[in-house]
């Protein structure tokens, strides 16, 4: 029954596919009839569109990658230090990290220096530790490679190297924060605004100024990525071949990132929880999300195998909701549609999901051997008041600024470059949409196939809800600790980016004001032409 259920739905996405492929031009052609436009034409256009947006993405990457290097340069006067007093300027435990990259490239063969960093004796004091899986030192190893292997000795020193990577890895970054607050918005004029903000509120968007080689600054492009394609992915009315690159990314990315950082299955937990909870109000292919459950899986999968059988994978919470999910799938699968149990486990859906996830995951702790991260489970016990400790460490981290709740000048700071205000509104006016999405979902209102601009039902677009719920997650846990903020901001930027510039938007608000006096769209798409263009002028004055 499952293979047979499973056939149907690949058979049924094929075929919605296909459609879709074949009744997009006939619609955009009669659309095009109506305006008295011809298809080359429109195409012309929307080829114009593109080249320019990804030219402008493209070259906002690229001049806030030189932007970090030059200001680099100026805070540190890089060039004119000696080498020790380069590595000082990597301030905190980030030191560390490039310190591996130094013994990599000083070790006669790659292979010795690989060896020599997984029986490592002198980080650890009378131990003998695998520095690359419990430093997850893969990003030194990808810098080592590329270094040797692109014969960059004769050219350029070793330090300028790795640091020019990560750069060039924070303009991937804003890159893609770009594509994702374009694709949401319709245009690029969003992804302008959001790297705007980005830029200005960098004190609150990344740790990049003072600590170049933390894990973060490796991971987090990679995730912008991955959040970018999975925008594009949920997106309704995708073509095949645009889903498909999509998809292609997602994995690519999600796996990349699991690799880079120890805790990025805990930021995918998060993303997880969006996606269960946009599934669970039937806001977005189910086929769509369950593909991005396996996504999950195999990253992790693959991960454990390549992260020398990483434990920590295993216990994430990410595991256990991830196989939760996919068992409570196979159950409503095995039961007949209408059936009195197949509706009592609808209704169930959420607590049965959440009763194996902790379940299981409890199981997996007790059967397999773990310690990664138990100073981390301690921590948040201590943190929530459950526990106490007189363990130093825990105490020493209790006592750290970037552990504590944020402090009234990052509201303050966000306030001033007009950030949070436009944030909150953007927030409220989804927030409230998708509270009507869901109020008729239960009526038995089915959501429509195509939304136009004089709809108004920017709550009915999976992507944004997605966003709206992950946002509001990441925003939880940066109010809790302000050490999130480095997730959290940057989200935030490109949320609000987004709303300001969509009509669509615009267009939710003034269906519920009821604007009569001027015509509703056209005062939408002037509001998202002109408020972008007062932010913009109001932040080049600060």
């Amino acid at each position: 029954k499952m293979s047979s259920g499973a056939a149907d739905l690949r058979q049924r996405k094929k075929q919605n596919c296909t459609e879709s492929d074949k009744m997009a031009p006939e619609e955009r052609n009669k659309e095009n009839s109506k305006l008295g436009r011809s298809p080359k034409y429109m195409l012309i256009q929307r080829f114009a569109k593109l080249f320019f947006g990804c030219l402008a993405a493209v070259t906002s990457g690229m001049l806030y990658a030189v932007y970090l290097s030059t200001y680099h340069e100026r805070k540190f006067w890089f060039s004119s230090r000696q080498e020790l007093e380069r590595e000082i300027t990597f301030q905190g435990d980030s030191a560390i990290y490039y310190s591996f990259y130094k013994e990599l490239l000083k070790a006669p063969s790659f292979e010795r220096g690989v060896y020599e960093l997984t029986h490592n004796n002198k980080t650890v004091s009378l131990k003998t530790i695998n520095a690359v899986q419990q430093m997850t030192l893969y990003p030194e190893l990808i810098a080592s490679v590329l270094y040797q292997a692109s014969g960059s000795e004769e050219v350029i020193e070793p330090v300028y190297f790795y640091i020019g990577i990560v750069f060039g890895l924070q303009g991937i970054y804003v890159t893609a924060l770009f594509v994702t607050s374009w694709v949401m918005s319709g245009t690029w004029l969003a992804g302008m605004l959001t790297v705007a903000w980005f830029i200005i509120n960098r004190t609150d968007t990344t740790r990049i100024d003072y600590s170049i080689p933390s894990r973060e600054n490796w991971a987090l492009p990679y995730f912008a990525c991955q959040v970018a394609a999975l925008t594009g992915y949920l997106k309704k009315n995708l073509n095949c071949s645009a889903e498909k690159f999509c998809y292609l990314l997602v994995n690519a990315s999600t796996y990349t990132f699991i690799m880079m950082w120890e805790y990025s299955h805990y930021l995918l937990f998060v993303q997880a929880v969006s996606l269960f909870l946009l599934d669970s109000f039937a806001l977005a292919q189910t086929e769509k999300v369950h593909e991005v459950y396996k996504i999950y899986l195999f990253s992790l999968f693959l991960g454990y195998l390549l992260q020398f059988e990483n434990s920590a994978l295993l216990v994430s919470p990410l595991l256990s909701l991830v196989a939760a999910l996919m068992f409570s799938k196979c159950l409503q699968m095995n039961l007949k549609k209408g059936t009195f149990m197949a509706r009592l486990l609808k209704i169930m859906h959420v607590y049965l999901v959440l009763t194996i996830t902790v379940t299981l995951n409890f199981l997996l702790k007790m059967f397999v051997p773990h310690k990664e991260n138990e100073h981390l489970l301690k921590f948040i016990e201590v943190k929530l008041g459950l526990n106490t400790t007189k363990n130093f460490t825990m105490n020493w981290l209790l006592c750290q600024e970037s552990l504590q709740a944020p402090s009234q000048d990052f509201f303050l700071r966000l306030t001033q470059s007009s950030l949070l205000p436009f944030y909150i509104l953007v927030l409220i006016i989804c927030l409230f949409s998708v509270t009507q999405v869901i109020f008729r979902r239960i009526c038995g209102e089915p959501l429509k196939e195509a939304i136009k601009l004089e709809d108004g039902r920017i709550g009915e677009r999976p992507e944004i809800v997605y966003h709206v719920i992950h946002t509001i997650l990441l925003g939880c846990l940066a109010m809790c600790l302000e050490g999130m903020k480095y997730l959290w901001t940057p989200y935030v930027c490109m949320l609000a980016a987004f709303g300001v510039c969509s009509p669509e938007l615009w267009m939710t608000l003034f269906k519920w004001l009821r604007l009569k006096a001027v015509h509703p769209i056209l005062l939408a798409l002037i509001l998202s032409m002109a408020v972008p263009t007062i932010i913009g002028f109001s932040l080049w004055k600060e």
